[in-house]
């Protein structure tokens, strides 16, 4: 089912806080067949992968975030869209993941490496989400030397799961927020979006951010 239909669910998953209306979302998967696109919708509806409700004539789609199945579909099929990017040093990337000192993290690439506008002289902006139990002074220092080294250089930030939490949340203008709304995620997809479900369950909606 992800092999096939991971189009259509990545523009659920890259913006799980987000409905969309049939309409939208044959406009934004371009998909020309309303019986296959209708097919599938119902598909994911009935696994619960996506939530499907009635406003008005329109039906309203939205990723099932409360359920974990629906959050690890999703987190797989954002996972496989970032590592399958021909302009991102994967090799680096990987030097530097088998390195954190945890098995519990999140990884992404933010920046202008995120939207592929990176110049010759652009860091790699990396970022580590670490369960709260961590230290994340620790963790930097662990990676800053491989980060300083490499060529391209590259910038490590790392954030406790409540910090970046509490920064969804914030109302005002913030890192966290930049990087939903433009990262490359790389491992952890499914806990990251659990997070995203948690600072909703806490006020974080689309106003928050645009």
């Amino acid at each position: 089912m992800i092999n096939k239909e991971s189009e259509i669910l990545t523009l659920f998953s890259k913006e799980p806080w987000k409905k969309f209306t049939f309409t939208d979302i044959q406009k934004l998967t371009k998909k020309k067949s309303k019986s296959y696109l209708s097919k599938v919708l119902n598909n994911f509806t009935n696994k619960k992968i996506l939530l499907q409700e009635r406003i008005g004539r329109s039906l309203i789609y939205s990723l099932s975030m409360q359920f974990p199945k629906a959050r690890l579909f999703a987190g797989f099929v954002l996972e496989g869209e970032g590592w399958n990017k021909k302009h991102i040093p994967y090799k680096d990337i990987t030097k530097l993941m088998e390195k954190i000192p945890t098995k519990n993290y999140i990884f992404l690439i933010a920046g202008s490496y995120a939207d592929n506008t990176q110049t010759g002289k652009s860091d790699i902006d990396t970022v580590i989400i670490v369960d709260d139990s961590i230290e994340t002074k620790r963790v930097y220092a662990e990676l800053k030397i491989i980060g300083e080294l490499n060529i391209p250089r590259m910038h490590i930030y790392v954030f406790k799961n409540k910090e970046f939490i509490e920064m969804l949340t914030n109302k005002e203008a913030n890192y966290g927020k930049e990087i939903i709304k433009k990262s490359i995620l790389l491992y952890g997809g499914q806990v990251y979006l659990q997070l995203i479900q948690e600072a909703i369950e806490n006020g974080f909606t689309s106003k928050n951010i645009y």
